[in-house]
């Protein structure tokens, strides 16, 4: 195939199609090259200034975020940030989507979002020890959702399984907005010894680029460029922007870098993924952050097809490969030693100081152009936002009211509801303790491994509920990040910092504009209230499909420090007799809440203010009781409100319970975030109760019975545990029949 030339390109805005505005184009030619850029060149800008690769839309509105903290060893700019917690160890963690290629292939798309996340990890020098997903589909009485379920559910677990790294948490929600537009979150965990610690620069003069992994292909050409565009009925079958992955050729690469790092650390000046935008991302972000240029050699690149192109080389997101910054006296050892792993290594390039981004191919110069233009001169928008037209109806100021005949039925049915329902069908999928470090497995509030040669743990959460994102952004974004944290604070970990996928439609709309600034303000405004440093992250634009979004839907990841093993807790019931506290205050809050959308098939309404001062106090004497040790389970209460924290507790050991609450039936379903559910031993209670004043209500204790008996001020319930029990847990097999 001829290339089209730079005028082509120009006069026939052949760049339009790549991603790339008038406007842009014009910057380009005019400002940075001062010509008209060729049909490499021209690609490489695209992919490089997609919104995936440059947050150009969102940069403004991410600095809202605080990432600066005592414990923080590296923040965002990294391939993932690092968290210090003692003893010259340190976390690492991060979460990217790949929302575009889960729709288009829901095994291929999940499964390289699960590699691209792993390789982030092991590039700062990390060995990745658990990973997290948060997934969103469409409501399961779809044949296409179920379908998508199944296959994205089945490529997370193929590829993450074979690697022989752990799955062990995250959530699934259902709803119709994503029908077609699924959400595809992934997060990984890592462990590193502070003085291993790398960084992706590519510094000093002579120095050489070394690329390491899988040959290069054909596929996921422009999957930067595609993951910045909008769905619609022609481009969502488009295949050819999706990559391949070969999780055996990963776990290579994984074993091959950290023995690198961890052996021969001096060896190496940087290393880097190469993830979106491939090559070009990788080697152009690492001369950018060590203000170099770079030379590279394309004929030296591994290639699997014939004939490919510069342009194809450079766009190329085939998968399972890194780039090596080295020093030219270990070149040799280099290459030996990942000879010695079966994989290729072999020099691309080497680093100058011109700041010039080169690039030859059968000995002619193909490109040369800053790097600092490719990397740091991306346009960045501010963008008008509105309210949506929905939050200013009359109707919105209303606090929905749950209708109640039957405490039992309605109980029941939330019990069934999807986003309720235990998720089992789908996580068993995973390999949730391989390596033997899992403490605390799926199904609790937040998952728990061990660090191993310590008496320490970490625990780790994913949370996003949309729907309250949706109905009020602002206070849903808090939510968002205080749900996180209870989690955290439940298993008796203290929460570290935060890592997020911010999954929106189109921001040059401005009422998308509006939701994604609101929920950011919101986070960041408990990020700051908790002390919690958003070290990494990831934004994922222009989730439409035939221009209707989806909810605004932020992903938070967070993972807490456990100090001592013997803290580690969850939320079931642990013994006959325990007594049962409410801690926290209940209101009217069903706005957004999963008995509104059962009831009304629909969410909406404003939510009320969160008391953020409370949030921190409450969260802090949990774990200071959990620490004392007169805790024996706890479980925060989110969807459902506390019968369906009630039910939970139970199951998790098949005890029941007798409680009687003074709140109403109606309020039993409410959604007012901030509260835990705990169990005590009836010898601790006065111990525990001095942690809470006023702000605790006792509730009755755990029963040897099997039934689960709930007495409130107007009915009372009494289900059986088969049957809750089982209509819990079958409700989402049944739906997926």
């Amino acid at each position: 195939m001829t290339e089209p030339t730079a005028t082509m390109i120009d006069q026939e805005k052949l760049y339009k199609s790549w991603g790339l505005s008038e406007a842009e184009f014009k910057i380009i030619s005019e400002d940075i090259l001062h010509r008209l850029p060729n049909y490499t060149e021209a690609g490489l800008f695209s992919v490089m200034w997609s919104e995936h690769c440059s947050y150009k839309n969102s940069k403004n509105v991410l600095r809202k975020f605080p990432n600066k903290g005592k414990r923080v060893l590296a923040g965002p700019g990294e391939d993932a940030g690092i968290i210090d917690i003692d003893d010259n160890q340190a976390v690492v963690f991060k979460a990217e989507s790949h929302n575009h290629p889960s729709a288009v292939e829901p095994y291929q798309g999940p499964a390289t979002g699960v590699g691209g996340i792993i390789r982030d990890i092991f590039s700062m020098g990390a060995t990745p020890v658990a990973m997290l997903n948060s997934l969103k589909f469409g409501n399961l009485d779809n044949h296409h959702t179920k379908y998508l379920a199944n296959e994205i559910v089945a490529g997370i677990g193929g590829y993450g399984n074979c690697i022989g790294i752990p799955t062990v948490g995250g959530e699934i929600s259902f709803q119709k907005r994503y029908e077609n537009n699924p959400v595809v979150n992934a997060m990984c965990v890592g462990l590193i010894n502070n003085s291993d610690i790398k960084y992706g620069q590519a510094s000093g003069e002579d120095n050489l680029i070394i690329y390491v992994g899988a040959k290069t292909g054909r596929d996921g050409i422009h999957g930067a460029t595609f993951a910045s565009d909008e769905f619609t009925d022609e481009n969502k079958t488009q295949r050819s922007a999706v990559q391949v992955g070969d999780p055996f050729m990963e776990k290579l690469l994984m074993d091959a870098c950290i023995e690198l790092v961890q052996k021969h650390s001096e060896w190496i000046m940087g290393i880097q993924d190469m993830g979106a935008a491939g090559l070009v991302s990788s080697t152009a972000e690492m001369a950018s952050k060590a203000e170099s240029g770079l030379v590279l050699e394309l004929d030296q690149v591994p290639q699997r097809e014939t004939e490919m192109s510069a342009y194809e080389i450079m766009l190329s997101e085939s998968q399972e490969r890194m780039v090596l910054c080295v020093k030219p006296e270990y070149k040799e050892k280099i290459i030996e030693f990942f000879e010695n792993a079966g994989l290729d290594a072999v020099v691309i390039g080497r680093v100058t100081t011109d700041k010039q981004y080169k690039i030859y191919q059968h000995g002619e110069l193909v490109t040369d152009i800053p790097v600092a233009g490719l990397v740091d001169d991306a346009p960045e928008y501010v963008h008008e936002g509105t309210m949506p037209e929905r939050l200013t109806k009359d109707d919105y100021k209303h606090q929905f009211e749950p209708q109640i005949n039957s405490l039992t039925e309605t109980w029941l049915q939330l019990l069934k509801q999807p986003n309720i329902a235990s998720k089992e069908y789908f996580y068993r999928t995973y390999d949730s303790q391989i390596k033997a470090n899992t403490v605390v497995k799926p199904g609790s509030d937040a998952a728990t491994i061990r660090v191993r040669g310590t008496n320490k743990a970490l625990s780790m959460t994913n949370d996003g509920n949309s729907k309250l994102v949706y109905v009020d952004p602002y206070i849903g974004g808090q939510n968002a990040v205080i749900e996180g944290s209870a989690n955290l604070i439940a298993s008796g970990a203290e929460p570290l910092g935060i890592t997020d996928c911010l999954n929106y439609g189109n921001p040059e709309k401005a009422e998308i504009f509006w939701e994604f600034n609101k929920s950011v303000e919101g986070m960041a405004s408990v990020c700051e209230k908790l002390e919690l440093p958003v070290i990494s992250g990831n934004v994922s634009l222009y989730n439409e499909f035939n221009e209707e979004a989806i909810y605004p839907s932020p992903m938070i990841g967070m993972v807490g420090l456990v100090k001592d093993l013997k803290d580690v807790i969850t939320q079931g019931f642990k013994r006959v007799g325990d007594a049962i506290y409410l801690v926290g205050q209940t209101n009217d809050d069903f706005n957004g809440s999963e008995i509104q959308a059962m009831q009304a098939g629909d969410v909406k309404g404003e939510l009320n203010p969160i008391d953020l001062e409370d949030i921190k106090h409450t969260q802090a004497n949990i774990l200071k009781a959990i620490r004392a040790g007169v805790v024996n389970s706890c479980h925060d209460l989110s969807e459902g409100g506390l019968a369906v924290a009630l039910a939970e507790a139970a199951f998790e050991n098949e005890l029941g319970f007798d409680v009687t609450t003074e709140l109403s039936a109606v309020a039993t379903f409410s959604e007012t975030p901030g509260r835990f559910l705990v169990s005590v031993s009836e010898q601790d209670r006065h111990a525990f109760e001095e942690y809470f004043e006023n702000n605790l209500q006792y509730l009755g204790n755990v029963t040897q019975r099997a039934t689960l008996k709930l007495t409130t001020n107007d009915f009372t319930a009494e289900l059986t545990m088969s049957e809750a029990l089982n209509t819990w847990k079958e409700a989402i097999p049944c739906l997926m029949k």
